[in-house]
């Protein structure tokens, strides 16, 4: 008699670790519905036909992207916070969807594009460091689109000159 209640117990314990369905993530949650409603309508911009090409900005942050060689893009960032405090790097990117796949010589990271803004991860490897003076960073650094010109991004200089994307007849 006493095994029946532990049966019974136990069965009740089980049943309770069944898997329960999980909430999606997908394109039946609200928020995507209601963003695929806002590119429908044109609301916002559709990232994943969003080009990548042209000038971006945001305070005093300063991205380039250009059409590259082997189906590379080239890229540039200037971050210029004044008396000894700044970026510039100048490389490589190939993008992938949302993300953008960086190389500013060996310092190499991923970095979101969002159709509108491209954002920098938060940390960047130590390799990046040799990019900036003073107390600056490339971490975290986030541009909204200026202009789809690529005549205007290949304008994008440091303060010293230097072009930070150049067309491949200039070096």
């Amino acid at each position: 008699m006493k095994a029946l209640p532990a049966l019974a117990a136990a069965v009740a314990l089980l049943a309770g670790c069944g898997s329960r369905p999980q909430p999606s993530a997908d394109a039946a949650t609200a928020g995507a519905q209601l963003e695929a409603a806002a590119i429908r309508t044109g609301l916002i911009d559709d990232p994943t036909r969003a080009d990548l090409l042209g000038s971006w900005a945001l305070d005093t942050d300063r991205v380039c992207v250009v059409p590259g060689a082997k189906g590379l893009l080239r890229l540039g960032a200037l971050v210029d916070y004044g008396e000894g405090q700044g970026c510039a790097a100048s490389g490589t990117a190939r993008r992938s969807g949302d993300r953008v796949q960086v190389a500013f010589g060996a310092c190499r990271f991923e970095a979101r594009f969002e159709g509108d803004r491209i954002v920098f991860p938060a940390e960047l490897p130590a390799s990046c460091d040799s990019l900036c003076t003073g107390r600056a960073s490339l971490a975290a650094l986030t541009v909204e689109r200026l202009s789809t010109s690529t005549a205007e991004a290949e304008t994008l200089r440091t303060p010293g000159g230097k072009l930070l994307c150049p067309t491949a007849s200039v070096n």
